[in-house]
């Protein structure tokens, strides 16, 4: 047998293979970062069918691959595995997606007959081994680590139509299919398998009585399902004995596996414990019962009413406003001092305490949840690498021994969290430069004055958070500052413009444009045919030529930077980066719209080619946005004929040709046509079948229609801001007509809290962030353009209004700008542009302040984490965005991207 140590080469285990086997001329081998990737030098993969998962643990898996490759090599079919434990452990990993895990092998058969014979040869080999279960197939049988389902062979992907990348498949007849990857197996319905039925155990379900609804050890009923990730669900029901609402959590065998054989099931009987030893001291639920069902296991424990106090941060700040909000959030961070301390008073380190992980009552008391990973001092405790980024000592990601000072940091940074609304990435600088909690301190410096935090308050923090775990304060220490607190919670918020005028000096963003510019020449890859610039994809894939996570976002900054400062450097970059764009740019049948279609893309490249003399680029790019469009069911600026029109407009004021203009009024007469006039104003619907480019699906929010968004990506301030372009140029008076009803729909809409304007992302939702995609930054920039237009100061007063929605939210904001400080900051500078106001001015400088604090050195560049902690480059949520709007607090007078002026 082979070791279980993580230091098994597991490409060694296939060199034995091949070598024993006497196959090594057969074989051709090659090797990425998570893959090593085996087939026959001479055979021929199919595109799609029948592919075989064989799953295994990091303690089994090279016993698993070594039993596999005695059936693999012997045929003809091609394969490949994790090539390395760790990848192994990544893979069966509980935040890793439930489409993806626990597929160590992938083998991909010759033909369907092939895939019955090898999943029947690799079942008898690999019988009675460890593996998690494989969510999005089905199981060869009962127990089995071999899984089968139908999808693709070869990495065939097109864009669906919300401009994302999806993988494909084909149907008989030839038409592409998504070929969806998700935590269920939905094999598509013409695809016959050959593999022997599988009689699974079904859960067991009560009689009539209780309607047949599913019940887990013979005592609790399910009503729905919290979540589902990897590790298992978190489930609502009751307890059929005594009719209580309980929780029950579920943990899948194998995953998270160790070398030794640990899993989530131990985390499981670990809180079980714990839940025990805190019976009837109020920390906590109440454990009810540990039992397994369909050899998964689950504990049951009495509900928690309430919200997360994850949640009630959001939905407390806006619903009370800032000033209620202050008062409210100090009492919260006292009872969470109130709450570590009484916890290690009974013994129990916590180890992951984070805003997800603390309930807050209806009567605002809070209480302990998801105590997996908690420990008493008195017992050996699982491993400690395991925690949540941002929230968990540093010492504690890198397996430190349990020390109460762990949850010390975690305290203080789940007290910034409440206070501040968020704890900034401060992202690993190189080489190593200021200390963490240096950095956090001058953020927490930056965010003081406008949130109008008590003294102390933010030196609490700070002592909580100190990088040496001995030094950091603990609860009594931290009880005791919040007691001194000299300044009073209860006053009005300072974040007006005036006194914002009064006090703010604009930050000095020289270096960080320097760096950032750094960042997007030295991060360049032209000899990449996928991606010209890193990007994140966690939000899903999108054409890689596009402005909103392609390389036609970085290209219009950078030519924007070239055009105002003259860099040497520069001709070549954007000439390179221009023609790497033009070669693969689909010109044949372009999608709509402006950040995810073809004239978005067209829009970079004609400038880029005009501002280094390249006529080959502009001729490029006016074929592009020449090229007929497909069709799509949107109407709004991402994606749809808003977006087409107002790209079409400025190609008109850069080459003069009146066909842009044509272009730009048949897209206004497009819309005119197409929207729909009702009691609650005007409006354009989203399909019910589309999907929401921010996730989730449109569902109908009427019998006839779909969605219809506010904001200004995917609704009517967008589409409004374009007609009222548009209206400049046609003269017709339907076109300005339309979008001044679609400003008094926003007017109608508006939903004030305070001094500040906000909106929902539809109207009769609750308020939305105050962003650029849906909420009052974009919203705001279009009613301040309306007002200019009209002198209508209902307008007005609301542009106004939604930068103070704006300057409430910044120290919770991310930095980018479809939902961030970079696009709130260029509306203020909109404000200021066009008020003629210089303390708009004043609180894009704030914004800018802490987007500055979050920067991280990385020899000679300068990065930002997005949303998702991730380094992008991109327009939308990356480095591009945030350098638009930093040039323009550089550079006074800079117009905004992506948009047209009104004609002289």
């Amino acid at each position: 047998m082979a070791s279980h140590t993580t230091e098994v080469d597991l490409e060694g285990v296939l060199r034995r293979a091949l070598r024993a086997t006497g196959t090594g001329t057969r074989w051709a081998a090659e090797a990425d970062e998570m893959w090593c990737r085996v087939a026959t030098r001479a055979g021929v993969r199919r595109e799609q069918g029948w592919k075989l998962h064989v799953s295994a643990t990091v303690a089994s898996a090279p016993e698993v691959l070594d039993r596999a490759l005695g059936v693999l090599l012997r045929g003809e079919s091609g394969f490949k595995f994790a090539r390395s434990l760790e990848q192994v452990g990544v893979l069966n990993s509980r935040a890793t997606p439930r489409g993806s895990s626990g597929k160590f092998i992938t083998v991909y058969p010759c033909s369907d007959a092939e895939a019955a014979a090898l999943a029947e040869r690799l079942h008898a080999a690999t019988a009675g081994m460890a593996g998690p279960r494989i969510l999005s197939d089905q199981p060869y049988a009962v127990r089995s680590l071999v899984h089968y389902r139908y999808g693709a062979f070869v990495g065939r992907r097109r864009l669906s139509d919300d401009g994302l990348l999806v993988w494909f498949i084909e149907d008989p007849d030839g038409n592409p299919v998504e070929d969806k990857r998700t935590g269920r197996y939905e094999p598509p319905p013409w695809a016959v398998s050959p593999f022997p039925a599988v009689t699974t155990p079904a859960p067991s379900r009560t009689g009539e009585g209780d309607g047949g609804r599913v019940v887990l050890g013979g005592r609790f009923a399910v009503r729905e399902a919290i979540r589902h990730t990897n590790k298992g669900g978190v489930y609502r029901g009751s307890d059929v004995r005594t009719g209580a609402p309980v929780v029950i959590k579920e943990a899948r065998p194998h995953v998270e596996a160790d070398a030794s054989g640990s899993d989530v099931r131990d985390w499981l009987r670990a809180e079980a414990r714990m839940l025990d030893r805190l019976t009837g001291l109020g920390l906590a639920p109440e454990a009810l019962a540990l039992f397994e069902h369909g050899g998964h296991l689950f504990l049951a424990q009495d509900e928690v009413p309430g919200v997360t106090l994850r949640t009630w941060v959001a939905e407390h700040f806006r619903d009370a406003g800032g000033a209620r909000y202050r008062a409210d959030a100090l009492l919260q961070v006292a009872r969470l001092v109130d709450l570590v301390e009484a916890a290690h008073a009974r013994g129990c380190v916590l180890r992951d305490f984070t805003p997800a992980n603390v309930m807050v009552r209806p009567d605002g008391e809070l209480r302990l949840i998801d105590l997996e990973l908690a420990v008493h001092t008195d017992e050996a405790s699982l491993p400690t690498r395991v925690g949540t980024p941002g929230f968990s000592a540093p010492e504690r990601l890198a397996d430190a021994p349990v020390r109460p000072t762990a949850d010390y940091y975690s305290l203080g940074a789940t007290a910034c969290f409440v206070l501040a609304g968020k704890v900034p990435n401060l992202l690993p600088e190189e080489p190593a430069g200021p200390a963490a909690e240096q950095r956090l301190a001058a953020w927490l410096t930056a965010c003081a004055g406008p949130l109008d935090l008590p003294d102390g308050v933010v030196e609490m923090v700070l002592g909580l958070m100190r990088d040496d775990p001995a030094e950091r304060w603990d609860p009594v220490r931290a009880r005791e500052a919040l007691r001194k607190a000299t300044r009073t919670a209860t006053g009005s918020v300072a974040v007006g413009p005036a006194a914002v005028a009064s006090q703010a000096v604009e930050p000095d963003v020289g270096s960080v444009v320097a760096g950032l510019v750094e960042h997007l020449i030295g991060s360049m890859t032209p000899d990449d045919d996928r991606r010209l610039w890193p990007v994140s994809t966690m939000a899903g894939e999108s054409d890689p030529c596009t402005v909103q996570q392609g390389a036609a976002g970085v290209l219009a900054v950078l030519t924007r930077y070239f055009e105002l400062t003259g860099d040497p450097r520069l001709p070549e970059v954007l000439s390179t980066a221009g023609r790497w764009i033009a070669g693969r740019a689909d010109a044949r049948s372009p999608r709509p719209g402006l950040h995810f279609g073809g004239r978005g893309t067209a829009w970079a490249l004609y400038d880029a080619g005009r501002a280094v003399d390249d006529r080959a680029l502009t001729d490029r790019a006016l074929a592009l946005a020449r090229a007929p469009q497909q069709a799509t069911p949107h109407h709004d600026i991402t994606h749809g004929s808003a977006g087409s029109g107002l790209a079409a407009l400025h190609l008109w004021q850069r080459t003069g040709d009146a066909r842009w203009a044509e272009f730009a009024v048949e897209a206004a007469d497009r819309l005119t046509a197409a929207v729909r006039r009702g009691p609650d104003g005007v409006g354009w619907a989203v399909p019910a079948e589309a999907v929401d480019p921010d996730g989730g699906s449109s569902e109908d929010a009427s019998a006839g229609g779909g969605k219809r968004y506010l904001g200004f990506a995917h609704g009517t301030a967008g589409i409004g801001c374009f007609l009222l372009a548009a209206a400049a140029v046609s003269h017709r008076p339907a076109h300005r007509e339309l979008a001044v009803r679609v400003g008094e729909g926003l007017v109608a809409s508006a939903v004030l809290s305070g001094e500040a304007a906000q909106w929902p992302a539809q109207a009769g939702d609750l308020p939305t962030a105050p962003y650029w995609c849906h909420g009052s930054a974009g919203i705001g920039g279009f009613l301040v353009r309306l007002w200019q237009a009209t002198g209508d100061d209902r307008f007005g007063d609301l542009a106004r209004r939604s930068t103070r929605a704006v300057a409430e939210r910044a120290s919770r904001a991310p930095l980018t700008q479809c939902h961030g400080l970079a696009g709130n900051g260029d509306f203020l500078l909109d404000m200021a542009d066009a008020t003629g106001d210089p303390a708009y001015r004043s609180m894009a400088g704030e914004l800018a302040r802490l987007i500055v604090c979050e920067k991280t050195d990385r020899r000679g560049q300068v990065v930002f984490p997005n949303e998702y902690g991730d380094v992008s480059t991109s327009w939308s949520d990356g480095s591009a965005g945030i350098l638009g709007f930093l040039l323009r607090m550089r550079y006074a007078g800079t117009p905004r991207h992506w948009t047209v002026q009104p004609p002289a």
